[in-house]
């Protein structure tokens, strides 16, 4: 496909020089045929929202300064789910002048109507790293429409740690689900229990106890040589638990951002968060397995569920086309556990001093599908935040209260704290349109206002977390859990920032502004 790029291609122009970079066209274009297919992940065979007839999607590759035209065409049919879409690109920092192109359902944008298509303009800047698409239109994303997306840096200042980076050494790891996601959001709704994963999937393929053995996902390495492995937890609800087999990681970036490398045995992983790792292929000759177990929910409400199942496989060169001999189990008992608080930047940005400080509350409201952030469940609103503000909405008594908006003033650093919790469940709360620096990571009691690592999705819960941002980039941007049941149940807010400078900069296309009159006129099916 057009957008994939060959191993030895890719190697000759991650050389650090400069003609390679300027090889590189500045546009890249991309379509994403959004369908239904019948698809069996884990070997149950289902119906399921995929792009171009894969799960996950076709990876996305492009080189840092490109900017990519990603054409959606919304050729959804089944009744069973959602037939309207968006697309969303986790990580990637839309300006102001393109917010309009974010992809966030109701906040910057309509969705796309079934038979419709719409192209999405993703600068991408100076932003390198591994990052994620996905549908933002409810929890439609469980139903399979997620895929990676690669921002290669010619010019990587980790570049002399490794040998190979390419799209065989991607780990996409999912939650999934038999059953259609409209079926599961309905008793969600009606018992407030948010639904288990029936397995977890590793580059697209999973068991689930009493499944067929489906053969698990391979990496294949040659001896002597050190691999990139770029990361990513597609899930919409599970945390994944990442090791491998007598093979060290170490981290060199975190959500886009490089990071001093840090060697570990074990990370934990939240939903939207992604990492790159480096591993020595210095072992002897072998298969080991890539360990990764997941923990979503009590298994005794999914009899399928089976953590030790969710594995792939690392195969050496010359090494038997067959699983590993050694035993299935959680990862090493007494490996190094990546703490976040312990990652580092690898340049440092000191955080500004504070200018408005925001608390943020979670709570549940016991026996239904209801969260609330200071005592409000977000609601989607019909009009989506970007439409209101260039009608004129600029203060937050312009916006409905279900809507949780918090307006900003432009260029003011924002720290958001969240009071610690009684347990130590973990919220992976993703910020759209920019970063932020974890000032205080729940795996930690200390604050780090020093060298704090920068990233995108923080797990808020424990001991407490807090961020803090900057107002750079005025847009309405999405402040959420990476939990999409509780989003879709209302644990949200909009970070608005410079409504005026919004509407000052802000040129939507005639085709943007064409998806909502096409949407609200869709008979209630068809959305």
């Amino acid at each position: 496909m057009h957008f994939f790029l060959a191993s030895t291609a890719l190697l000759a122009l991650l050389k650090p020089h400069r003609a390679s970079a300027a090889s590189v066209d500045f546009i890249k274009t991309v379509t994403l045929d959004i369908a239904n297919h019948d698809l069996a992940p884990d070997g149950f065979q289902r119906s399921t929202i995929v792009a171009n007839g894969q799960y996950p999607g076709p990876a996305i590759t492009a080189f840092k300064g490109q900017k990519l035209l990603v054409t959606v065409n919304n050729k959804l049919t089944d009744s069973s789910m959602r037939r309207s879409t968006t697309v969303s690109f986790d990580g990637i920092f839309q300006t102001t002048e393109n917010a309009y192109n974010e992809g966030s359902a109701f906040v910057t944008t309509c969705p796309i109507a079934p038979g419709a298509s719409y192209t999405y303009e993703v600068p991408l800047g100076g932003q390198t790293g591994t990052y994620w698409y996905h549908s933002e239109l409810s929890v439609q994303y469980v139903d399979g429409l997620r895929g990676a997306l690669i921002i290669y840096d010619p010019f990587d200042p980790h570049r002399n740690l490794y040998d190979v980076d390419d799209l065989s050494t991607l780990l996409q790891l999912g939650d999934w689900w038999q059953i259609p996601s409209v079926t599961l959001l309905t008793g969600y709704e009606g018992t407030g229990i948010v639904p288990v994963s029936d397995s977890g999937t590793v580059n697209g393929i999973g068991r689930y106890q009493g499944g067929p053995a489906v053969p698990f996902a391979v990496t294949n390495v040659v001896s002597g040589k050190r691999y990139r492995l770029r990361i990513i937890n597609q899930s919409a609800r599970n945390v994944f638990t990442v090791s491998i087999d007598n093979h060290p990681l170490t981290i060199i970036e975190a959500d886009g951002v490089s990071t001093v490398p840090h060697t570990v045995d074990i990370i934990e992983m939240l939903a939207g968060q992604r990492y790159s790792v480096v591993i020595n292929a210095n072992q002897p000759v072998a298969n080991y397995w890539i360990n990764a177990p997941f923990v979503g929910g009590l298994p005794s409400r999914n009899l399928h569920q089976n953590a030790t199942l969710s594995r792939s496989i690392l195969r050496y060169k010359g090494a038997p086309i067959a699983e590993p001999t050694t035993p299935w189990t959680l990862g090493p008992v007494n490996g190094t556990v990546l703490v976040e608080a312990d990652l580092a930047p690898l340049v440092n940005t000191v955080p500004p001093p504070v200018d408005i400080t925001i608390s943020l509350d979670l709570q549940v409201v016991a026996g239904k599908a209801i969260w609330n952030v200071n005592n409000i469940s977000y609601l989607p609103p019909k009009v989506p935040t970007l439409n209101q503000v260039l009608a004129g909405a600029s203060n937050s008594a312009d916006f409905d209260p279900t809507e949780n908006t918090f307006v900003l003033p432009a260029h003011k650093t924002i720290q958001i704290e969240f009071p610690p919790t009684e347990d130590d469940d973990a919220h992976p709360f993703h910020l759209h349109g920019s970063n932020f620096w974890l000032i205080k990571s729940m795996s930690s009691p200390n604050q780090n206002t020093v060298n704090p690592i920068r990233r995108d999705v923080a797990g808020v819960g424990g001991s407490g977390t807090i961020v803090r941002f900057r107002t750079d980039n005025p847009g309405p941007w999405m402040f959420h859990c990476h939990i999409f049941w509780h989003k879709q149940a209302g644990l949200a807010t909009v970070m608005l920032s410079s409504p005026a400078d919004i509407r000052q900069n802000a040129n939507p296309s005639a085709a943007w502004k064409e998806l909502c009159p096409t949407y609200d006129a869709l008979p209630a099916e068809l959305q």
